[in-house]
């Protein structure tokens, strides 16, 4: 049995998580609820949980600012949220599950299941991508992200991204000192999650990191000359959107 807590200030949606978990997720273990994160913080280290489901908009306190008040964290996290693109985008940096109000049943076995197989290595790994991304800070040099790759999740700065190339259901991401790594998300996943300067979509197939670009091949559509030589298409329909902001970095 999986020993469990759950965070969240609204009662009725407490009532509901367990009712659900109890029915359809026999391997948790549901041993405390409480309606707000100091208590939270309180209990964490009374009860020593396995798992937490954890609300993160919250009065007081929210999930993200519990997590950061911690000194330790030897737990895993479910995140549940109401409709927040600024939320769900930061648990998804982190590569971390969450379930979105009012709760699904099948998407709660999903989630649980998901749990049951991740090592405590990828779980540590996708919070410490989860919190550096939460950070006041805008320098992408103290971002990074979560990449699940084939065999673990890579914890890569954003800083360090050259460009990603579409591949069918994966994108190949290429980062600046050569390396390359297969990540089992879609480009439009990857583009949803770096969805800001200097990140650019210059073509169906390729996002680019534009403070690796050095040269641009003037073309139908041309080419985006990056770093080390390396070469990338840009699409006829990106090509004005892309100039535009060409010029306005040489300005």
């Amino acid at each position: 049995m999986v020993k469990t807590l759950i965070i969240d200030d609204e009662i009725h949606c407490c009532e509901s998580l367990q009712w659900q978990l109890n029915k359809y997720c026999p391997e948790i273990e549901v041993i405390a609820v409480c309606h707000d994160g100091e208590t939270g913080l309180k209990l964490i280290g009374e009860v020593q949980p396995e798992l937490i489901f954890l609300d993160v908009e919250m009065p007081g306190m929210n999930g993200f600012e519990m997590l950061r008040a911690l000194t330790f964290i030897n737990f895993d996290l479910i995140f549940t949220t109401a409709f927040d693109q600024y939320a769900i985008r930061a648990i998804k940096f982190g590569a971390l599950d969450y379930l979105t109000k009012p709760i699904d049943k099948d998407e709660l076995r999903v989630a649980v299941d998901t749990f049951l197989k991740r090592t405590r290595r990828d779980s540590l790994k996708q919070l410490d991508a989860l919190l550096t991304h939460i950070r006041k800070s805008n320098d992408l040099s103290f971002r990074k992200i979560a990449f699940p790759t084939q065999h673990s999740y890579e914890l890569v700065p954003l800083n360090s991204i050259m460009c990603c190339e579409s591949s069918s259901n994966y994108t190949n991401v290429r980062l600046h000192n050569g390396r390359h790594m297969l990540v089992s998300k879609t480009l439009k996943e990857i583009e949803e999650l770096l969805d800001m300067p200097p990140f650019f979509r210059i073509h169906h197939s390729f996002l680019v990191n534009l403070q690796y670009a050095v040269r641009y091949i003037k073309g139908e559509g041309g080419f985006l000359v990056l770093s080390n030589d390396v070469t990338v298409p840009v699409s006829r329909n990106k090509k004005e959107e892309l100039l535009k902001i060409i010029t306005h970095l040489s300005a």
